[in-house]
């Protein structure tokens, strides 16, 4: 929104205020020929989001932040630990925190200090906390384990290392749901595969490299199953590539790319031929045109991306770590954590975004199923040709990894070889085992009486849990909806009837309020 006398106002369109590196809500919609005076973005729930930095013994002061110019994140953070490229004299090195050491950090900190130049890209394995890969300008890649106590020494033997690339390693990135599966990609203009789940210490032929680049690569994303890689280049086009074959299957001109999720669409940011800066939304199967563009110092036409808020900083960032989902503050409505790395003041500073909300309890209308620390997939199955989506979890406090389901194709739950549809809805496990109403109940039990099975036959179908049985797991994926669709009813009507108590609470409050007035009164 603009700002107005201090007040945020709604935007009617996505123009240039984007410039002042807001949130952008990507929304998608078909295209259409009429502007709306009222468009979809008005209702979104995240609408009124805003950036709280965290306090000053909150920070981490102290860190020595690197000083190189290479274009990269530099941090990366997981709900554990926070590594950060540092300062180092003879060879690279990187400084891993665990996250409650905030305020001044030593500067005799034990380092991660096994490479022999600059180090360029860090990444944290997104299903294990504990290890992490980091790429430098001696050309290899190293595989670090972290023990669960934190560095207590400086670190200098790598559980694997890489070598392959004939020049340094700019990029590294895993696989979002293959185990054991990494990217990496050098100043050699290759991007290589490897596999780590091998008995060799010293891993120096990738499984597959891709060839397909001119320049030096600059961004690599992936679609949701990882079956689709995105990179961009600084030959200026984009290309889409098959990760396993390394078919080049689509290409156009930008800077970096991102893939938006399980949209099938990507985001590119660039500038345009006025040398205006400029994103630009694409079909993942169509390159030839944008679905979308927008000038950052210009103008915008249709509302595909929308502004939402924008945080301002008198202290410039030189990089940032994005902490992933599941380690977010659901309490506190925190959407977004971001570290900042001020390398002036040699400080991290986390700033949250915050949806606010006056309920304290947990909100599940912002905080969707999201990618767990679970793989879905065995190296071995991704390079045979299997694609799955990510293992989804729930962000609500207290569940259980029961409630982690898959997205994309798997085998039903009752090992049928039936398999789902990767669009189908991510219904948690835990439904299977929620109660039906009285009324179906009641009449399961009276066909069961009905029903003359033989003494010897299995009657698991139905567990008891105390007094109340549970109903069998649904057979297929539409009874599988029908219980979602029910259960939702029955949340909704819960909802209903706890509001209108709360309305009847506050008028007896009220009532008994006046009566002692009035006592006191006379």
């Amino acid at each position: 929104g603009a700002s107005s006398g201090g007040k945020l106002q709604p935007l009617t369109d996505a123009r240039s205020r984007l410039q002042h590196c807001g949130i952008c809500a990507p929304l998608i919609r078909p295209d259409t020929t009429k502007m709306t005076w009222r468009p979809q973005y008005r209702t979104s729930k995240y609408r009124h989001v805003f950036g709280k930095p965290a306090s000053k013994e909150h920070c981490y002061d102290g860190v020595p932040i690197t000083h190189s110019v290479h274009d990269n994140q530099l941090c990366a953070v997981n709900p554990h630990f926070m590594a950060v490229i540092s300062e180092c004299a003879g060879g690279g090195a990187f400084l891993v925190l665990s996250l409650h050491h905030t305020g001044k950090v030593d500067p005799h900190h034990p380092k991660i200090s096994g490479h022999k130049g600059n180090v360029l890209d860090i990444k944290w394995n997104p299903f294990d906390d504990f290890c992490i890969a980091s790429c430098s300008e001696d050309t290899t890649i190293k595989v670090w384990q972290i023990p669960e106590h934190g560095i207590l020494k400086n670190m200098t033997l790598p559980w694997k290392e890489l070598q392959g690339h004939s020049r340094r390693v700019g990029l590294i990135e895993w696989h979002p749901t293959a185990c054991d599966i990494l990217f990496s990609s050098g100043y050699d203009y290759q991007v290589f595969i490897w596999k780590l789940d091998v008995p060799e210490e010293v891993i120096k032929n990738p499984i597959r490299s891709i060839s397909v680049h001119t320049d030096v690569v600059l961004s690599i994303s992936f679609n949701t199953d990882g079956s689709r890689l995105a990179t961009s280049c600084k030959d200026k086009k984009i290309r889409v590539i098959d990760p396993r074959t390394g078919a080049l299957l689509q290409t156009h001109r930008a800077s970096k790319v991102l893939f938006l999720g399980n949209l099938k669409m990507l985001l590119s940011t660039g500038n345009s031929r006025w040398n205006h800066r400029q994103i630009v939304l694409w079909d993942q199967e169509d390159l030839s045109q944008p679905s979308y563009s927008e000038d950052l110092d210009g103008s915008s036409e249709k509302p595909y991306v929308h502004y939402l808020t924008e945080y301002r900083s008198h202290l410039p960032q030189k990089g940032m770590g994005v902490m992933p989902k599941r380690g977010l503050d659901v309490c506190s409505c925190e959407i977004f954590r971001f570290y900042k790395l001020v390398t002036v003041k040699s400080l991290i500073e986390p700033l949250s975004m915050i949806v606010p909300r006056r309920s304290e309890s947990y909100q599940d209308d912002i905080y969707p199923m999201t990618a767990g620390n679970k793989a879905a997939l065995t190296a071995d199955e991704w390079i045979g040709g299997l694609d799955k989506g990510p293992v989804m979890m729930s962000l609500r406090p207290g569940s259980k990894l029961d409630s982690y389901v898959e997205l994309g194709q798997r085998k039903s739950p009752i090992g049928s070889s039936e398999t789902h549809s990767p669009h189908c809805l991510p219904v948690l496990l835990p439904l299977i085992q929620e109660r039906s109403d009285d009324k179906e109940r009641n009449e399961k039990k009276e066909k069961n009486f009905s029903l003359q099975l033989p003494s010897g036959e299995d009657h698991s179908s139905c567990v008891s849990n105390g007094d109340s049985p549970h109903c069998s797991p649904p057979k297929t994926e539409n009874e599988l909806r029908q219980m979602f669709y029910k259960q939702q009813d029955e949340i909704r009507r819960m909802r209903e009837l706890l509001n209108q108590k709360d309305v009847r609470i506050k008028q007896l409050e009220l009532e008994i309020k006046n009566v002692r007035n009035s006592q006191a009164g006379l």
